[in-house]
């Protein structure tokens, strides 16, 4: 069948969008000249538009269920937009909802799991895979069969204005608030940032602005230190990563594209998330997982972290 527009549906935290990388690649290839647009988040635009994977990059605000005008909106985008098939990688219940509001009249061809859609994601072990492979398992049933992993080796940007020493390290010691037990002490991460500076690998920190105290920390007592909480851009984070020594950090998203743009990679879990299912991948991506981290030795990490450079 002969495809003219196309649309990518993904929502959802960074590291879900990092792991969509690898997806988005391979319906760009599979769908090369045809019109390929993405809905997605706000904070994702610029990621996703520098991508190259695009043609088009619509913003989803995510109605509340009570907004109708808002619902009324996207309805009426959705149904202008043409689309011949759609390529749900978010197979949530709002995602799948997105496919009803097509109605009445005609549906485009639907890769997900809404209910009636023409390429069903039906496997019962769908909830027990890797987000990543569970995407290529999907996307096979939709006749794409190379899904490469998830890549941000493409991401620039110009660095200059933060003032990066030569030679550094990357260093994520927060995550979502609301999930504590995803964070490995900040007193490790002091620790671990000195012997990286003593090491002549200067620490920079990565997070959002809400984490400054935690950057602000190791700046005080680490020399050389560098604070970057919330003045990154995606693309910056990519291109930060691509030249850094090293990256430690908690299962959270910027971890994700420091994996995905080639940086050896070290990320800390607890059993509050499980890395089977959504560890970042990438090509030097080490994991350690223990059921606290506050139980999780430093000299464990510090020596995983000595491997990871020298490798």
């Amino acid at each position: 069948m002969a495809f003219r527009s196309i649309l990518v549906i993904k929502l959802g935290a960074l590291g879900d969008f990092v792991q969509a990388t690898g997806p988005f690649a391979a319906i760009r290839a599979h769908h090369r000249s045809d019109q390929v647009t993405l809905l997605t988040p706000p904070p994702y635009k610029a990621l996703a538009e520098a991508s190259g994977y695009f043609d088009a990059v619509w913003l989803d605000d995510k109605p509340k269920a009570l907004a109708f005008g808002k619902w009324l909106t996207l309805r009426k985008r959705l149904r202008d937009g043409r689309f011949d098939r759609v390529y749900d990688l978010q197979t949530s219940d709002r995602s799948s909802f997105y496919f009803h509001l097509f109605r009445p009249g005609p549906r485009p061809e639907w890769s997900g799991i809404a209910g009636g859609a023409s390429h069903p994601h039906a496997n019962p072990k769908r909830d027990r895979m890797h987000t990543v492979d569970r995407q290529r398992d999907q996307l096979a049933t939709a006749g794409i069969i190379n899904v490469p992993d998830p890549d941000l080796s493409w991401a620039a940007a110009d660095l200059r204005r933060f003032s990066v020493p030569e030679i550094f390290s990357l260093l994520v010691p927060g995550g979502a608030s609301h999930r504590p037990a995803k964070r490995w002490p900040a007193k490790h991460y002091n620790r671990l940032a000195l012997g990286l500076a003593e090491r002549g690998i200067a620490p920079v920190i990565l997070g959002v602005g809400s984490e400054a105290e935690l950057a602000a920390d190791v700046v005080r007592d680490v020399p050389g230190a560098v604070d970057l909480t919330g003045k990154t851009d995606l693309l910056e984070l990519a291109a930060l990563a691509r030249q850094a020594a090293v990256a430690v950090g908690n299962d959270t998203g910027p971890m994700h594209v420091t994996a995905a743009a080639g940086c050896p990679s070290l990320v800390l879990f607890s059993n509050d998330s499980d890395p089977a299912l959504c560890a970042p991948r990438g090509r030097r991506v080490l994991v350690l997982r223990t059921d606290d981290l506050a139980d999780l030795p430093f000299d464990r990490v510090e020596l995983t972290v000595e491997a990871l450079i020298g490798s």
